[in-house]
């Protein structure tokens, strides 16, 4: 028996999802918040984050290069270092004048950093478990990487919310956020060199003398694929609606009642949305996973393509209504989050599916890199939208944006017996 099967997953995948989500959660949803206090409008804000996007779309480029060269084991503990730095670098760029263009600078490094960080760690989690734990541990994976999304939306973002109410410096307020997070991180870096197992398979993959056409092999065979079309179609546009829901979350909540918003302030945001919203979140994550073990993912899919979406008309019921009861306010985010975990759940486990067989770590990759994309360039042009059509019609036309999802849902095949213990 290998050390990866003597070692419970408990004492290493919470961990690792949860390190892996800090970086992507703080470029793309706790940045939101950042430049929406510093002052920096929707439509800059939407476009210029929305591009940080770009190295999870282009991650599969380089994903048969982890697998090619060194163990996944070692690529994480490398980029967890680089990543903590980070990190601490945006916390030294926000009390700079020229604070914008230098923290979207390092917040590119952190994000293809992340990225690569996340084709090591999804490859070191289909290695370090069993098919069946696989399944098991897809919620609790879940579960963790949503967790790293309450530290950063809430208790960051509160912690930046009080140092502003404090001392009205949010500058400064930032950069002790981000000297916080970095060290949290990094703490976790460290225990990862020493918890995490050395799975048997970990290893570079075998490759002949030609490895360049291994490397496009490996695309190669991905686009060969039965369904291919169907199954690209489903990526990018399962999550068309909710990305852009997703990047206008915050300043819907933030902006004043003249300006259609919520007018919560910071902390209250890190309260109703970050902590409360995503702990409903986390649960439809964790009902999801067990649901998916038990009945399998085909029997899941549409319950959960509907959960995931139908909530969105609640954004539609807030920006009319503009309600002022913070709890609320806060059930309705959470029950749209609740449906939000139920459908990513499902979403994740299809691209396990579709990655199962030879190249798994760089096939899952590819699939997350077409989500990326699906995410890109949506969000990208919602600050603009928004501000074009208001909080209002915004989110009718969101609701509206679901439509393709439901049709790709319908076309897609899916293995019975797949997911189910």
């Amino acid at each position: 028996m290998d050390r990866a099967q003597q070692r419970s997953p408990w004492g290493w995948v919470p961990t690792l999802y949860f390190n892996q989500g800090i970086p992507y959660f703080v470029v793309m949803a706790l940045s939101t918040a950042m430049y929406k206090d510093l002052g920096i409008s929707n439509t800059e804000m939407a476009f210029y984050t929305g591009w940080l996007y770009l190295p999870w779309v282009i991650k599969p480029l380089w994903s048969p290069l982890i697998e090619m060269f060194g163990t996944k084991r070692s690529w994480v503990a490398i980029l967890q270092m680089v990543l903590g730095v980070s990190l601490a670098a945006v916390a030294f760029t926000l009390p700079l004048s020229n604070f914008f263009q230098l923290s979207l600078g390092v917040m590119w490094l952190m994000a293809f950093s992340s990225a690569t960080h996340d084709i090591a760690a999804d490859g070191f989690y289909m290695l370090g478990l069993r098919q069946k734990q696989q399944a098991e541990f897809v919620g609790v994976r879940s579960t963790f990487y949503r967790a790293a999304n309450v530290a950063c939306n809430g208790g960051l973002l509160f912690l930046a919310g009080e140092i502003i109410k404090y001392h009205g410096n949010p500058h400064m307020a930032w950069a002790i956020t981000f000297g916080v997070t970095a060290a949290i991180f990094l703490a976790l870096a460290i225990y990862h060199f020493f918890a995490l197992p050395k799975p048997a398979e970990d290893a570079p993959a075998a490759h002949s003398a030609a490895p360049m056409q291994e490397f496009f092999s490996t695309f190669a065979a991905f686009f060969r694929k039965d369904g291919i079309v169907v199954i690209l179609l489903f990526l990018l546009l399962f999550r068309l609606g909710e990305s852009q829901l997703l990047k206008m979350v915050v300043p819907f909540l933030k902006d004043p009642l003249e300006k259609g918003g919520l007018g919560l302030s910071t902390a209250d945001v890190g309260i109703a949305y970050g902590t409360i919203g995503i702990i409903g979140l986390i649960l439809g994550g964790l009902v999801g996973g067990w649901l998916i073990g038990r009945f399998g993912l085909k029997r899941c899919l549409w319950p959960f393509a509907i959960a995931i979406h139908i909530p969105d008309l609640i954004f539609v019921y807030l920006s009319q209504a503009q309600p002022q009861n913070f709890a609320w306010i806060s059930a309705c985010l959470a029950v749209e989050q609740f449906g939000y975990g139920l459908g990513f759940t499902s979403f994740m486990m299809y691209m396990i599916m579709v990655s199962q067989g030879e190249h798994k770590t760089a096939h899952y990759s590819i699939c997350t890199g077409f989500m990326a994309l699906g995410m890109m360039i949506p969000q990208m042009a919602s600050g603009a939208i928004q501000e074009y059509l208001g909080y209002q019609h915004f989110f009718i036309y969101v609701c509206t944006a679901t439509i393709p999802a439901f049709i790709m849902t319908a076309l897609i095949k899916i293995d019975p017996e797949f997911g189910r213990e």
